[in-house]
């Protein structure tokens, strides 16, 4: 008994309809879940080859590759400049999944960097993300036996996507400190900020753990 259905083949025949790069990529996915559920592989299936031919032919008349490369090139310095970050910060990403993926994802890189820039060695130091329930963003921490930074978005925390403290030396007792994405995306002016407010250069260094000394096993004494 087969599963399969002629409408993926009879599109490719005539794809016509399939004016746009949507509606042929639409159509494509479609014939692939076809592909699967029948049980055929879409690897040597004369549907999926047709149609996708016909994606290429839908985007002959762009621009050539060049020009696409350059564009694209473009795109990823402005996106750069303008990390999603910024955007995530004022949206939110609550009930979307993408997004919130995004967060946790860029979140954990950005946190990295700025921990370069605050100065900890690799290992001594922890990145955690906590998606937590879908109505919220949760967060994305980074822990050191100094210091703690906690990275969030949603309507409560606007303009305070941030917060930090010192956990050792001279700030450790002060208040909770806030800071905005705006401030958080650009690592090196930040970073120094929280060093200025959490006066780590004041914060002795922990004494390395002292291992115990095992004594040699003695040589027994000859008879």
């Amino acid at each position: 008994m087969t599963y399969d259905v002629p409408f993926r083949h009879m599109q490719a025949i005539d794809p016509s309809s399939l004016t746009t790069i949507t509606a042929t990529l639409h159509a494509l996915n479609r014939a692939m879940e076809d592909c699967r559920i029948a049980g055929v592989d879409p690897d040597h299936d004369p549907a999926i080859a047709l149609l996708a031919r016909h994606f290429a032919a839908v985007t002959a008349d762009r621009a050539d590759d060049d020009s696409l490369r350059f564009a694209c090139s473009r795109r990823v310095i402005e996106l750069e400049r303008f990390p999603a970050l910024l955007t995530l910060a004022v949206r939110g990403v609550a009930h979307d999944r993408v997004a919130k993926e995004r967060f946790h994802k860029d979140g954990a890189k950005a946190m990295k960097a700025l921990a370069m820039e605050i100065g900890l060695a690799p290992g001594s130091y922890s990145i955690s993300s906590t998606p937590s329930d879908p109505a919220i963003a949760g967060y994305v921490a980074l822990s050191s036996d100094d210091i703690s930074i906690m990275l969030s978005v949603g309507p409560l925390h606007e303009g305070n996507e941030v917060q930090y403290f010192a956990k050792r030396g001279p700030a450790s007792g002060q208040k909770l400190r806030f800071a905005a994405m705006r401030d958080f995306v650009r690592p090196i002016r930040f970073a120094a900020r929280i060093r200025r407010d959490l006066r780590l250069d004041a914060i002795v260094p922990s004494p390395a753990p002292i291992e115990p000394h095992t004594q040699a096993p003695r040589e027994p004494i000859a008879a």
